[in-house]
């Protein structure tokens, strides 16, 4: 062993098995991941609708037609 070498490091690094992690990093994705993008979509999708629903009261009294080209649909 060298003088000036540090105990512990000249044993070479094992090879990490590439697929467990990659399986375990998506299986760690998937279940992080669904319950946030359930949670974005949600959000996403109660502030649209509330926008739609804000714009239609705006333009009361207006014709059907005429609201969908304003405001869009809620869906």
């Amino acid at each position: 062993m060298r003088q000036d070498a540090v105990p512990g490091q000249d044993i070479p690094r094992k090879r990490n098995n590439f697929l467990p992690i990659l399986t375990t990093g998506i299986v760690i994705g998937l279940i992080v991941g669904a319950p946030l993008g359930w949670f974005t979509h949600r959000i996403y999708y109660q502030y649209h609708s509330a926008q739609v629903l804000l714009c239609r009261q705006k333009h009361l009294g207006q014709p059907e037609v005429e609201l969908q080209a304003l405001c869009g649909s809620a869906y």
